[in-house]
């Protein structure tokens, strides 16, 4: 009797339970890292101070910074977190730079810029110079945002949109596209569809953490949460917590 009432006790212990065990992955979806210049929607800004304040958290707090080529590490890691820049603006470069000077033997950061590939190398976008040497610094992982941004839900022929881009950014980087960001967070049965022959992983805008549950296509429906001009370090920091 002692034994049975000793395992109901350990069975009843906050987080032992299959829901509570449950590993919340934050996905945190950035756009421009620059002073707002009063050009585009301010909220689509993140200060590059602040942004380093952000990562400067993250370092301190034992995150593990990953890339989708990386997704099963998200199993084995200390606070796993992907970190998600949308359009390849030039001024993600600033991120590139903080990324460096943050880094330390102990602490890699890492992140993944979603580039729209007919945009490359448009005035205030990245370049293919800019995509070749982030992608071999290990640091940044370059994906596709699509080839030319459009609602894919509003898209007949998806192939241009999904394989073409897929093509060339990795003629670029000589690296795997492996995800792709749908433009506007848009998607459907049938894009989901199209997005699964080409591409491993599916992004969408709905907020809040991933979190594995074993629903049809969840890895082509990952939430990501915005971090926005206005975000405050403490609202950050709530919306980092995986627990």
């Amino acid at each position: 009797m002692k034994n049975l009432l000793l395992l109901l006790l350990f069975l009843y212990i906050p987080g032992t339970s299959e829901a509570s065990a449950a590993q919340k992955v934050p996905i945190l979806i950035y756009h421009s890292i620059a002073e707002y210049m009063g050009v585009g929607s301010k909220e689509l800004y993140v200060t590059p101070e602040n942004f380093e304040k952000q990562m400067t958290y993250l370092k301190d707090h034992d995150y593990t910074l990953l890339t989708f080529e990386r997704w099963q590490d998200s199993k084995k890691v200390t606070n796993p977190i992907f970190i998600t820049f949308d359009d390849g603006y030039k001024n993600n470069l600033n991120a590139f730079t903080i990324f460096k000077k943050l880094k330390t033997e102990h602490f890699k950061p890492a992140g993944t810029i979603f580039v729209i590939s007919d945009f490359i190398g448009n005035p205030n976008r990245l370049s293919k110079a800019d995509l070749k040497n982030m992608a071999a610094s290990g640091l940044i992982s370059i994906q596709s945002h699509s080839a030319t941004h459009p609602d894919l839900t509003k898209v007949g022929n998806l192939k241009d949109e999904l394989k073409e881009s897929k093509d060339k950014i990795q003629q670029i980087t000589g690296k795997p596209v492996i995800a792709l960001a749908y433009p506007y967070g848009s998607t459907n049965e049938h894009v989901v569809a199209e997005t699964k022959k080409y591409y491993n992983f599916g992004l969408t805008t709905t907020p809040g953490p991933f979190s594995e549950s074993g629903i049809k296509n969840e890895f082509y429906l990952l939430p990501r949460t915005y971090v926005k001009y206005s975000t405050t370090l403490e609202e950050f920091e709530e919306s980092v917590k995986t627990y």
